[in-house]
């Protein structure tokens, strides 16, 4: 009996290994719809962190609303607003206004009013507001 366990353990440990990584595939945009405070960006997970002030509301007719502040240039803040959708579990957002090229965004964790998705290039961390 020990013998038979002790070959299932490895199995095992990186089957709970993979899922514990899971991203968090999303049925609909329900899940994300509402204002969320994008508050830091990172080219990697677990590297430095770039803050930043920028507002994202995820619209149910498939529209985010970017609004950024910027406290020291002359525009103080720009609205820009972007088509997204969700499909295959991910959030599909148009990269640029006008331009039919999307990027695919992964949540890789939420829990409670916090977000992380790893989209093509950067992850974002984003707080529900």
């Amino acid at each position: 009996m020990i013998i038979k366990w002790l070959k299932i353990a490895p199995v095992a440990a990186i089957f709970l290994a993979f899922t514990a990584n899971a991203d968090i595939e999303l049925k609909d945009n329900s899940e994300i719809l509402g204002k969320w405070n994008l508050y830091a960006e990172a080219t990697k997970l677990d590297g430095e962190k770039k803050k930043i002030t920028v507002e994202w509301e995820f619209k149910n007719d498939g529209v985010l609303q970017t609004t950024s502040t910027d406290s020291v240039g002359r525009t103080k803040e720009m609205k820009i607003a972007i088509k997204y959708s969700i499909a295959d579990g991910v959030i599909k957002k148009q990269v640029t206004p006008g331009r039919e090229k999307y990027e695919s965004c992964k949540v890789i964790d939420k829990d409670g009013k916090n977000m992380t998705l790893k989209c093509d290039y950067l992850f974002f961390f984003l707080t529900k507001i």
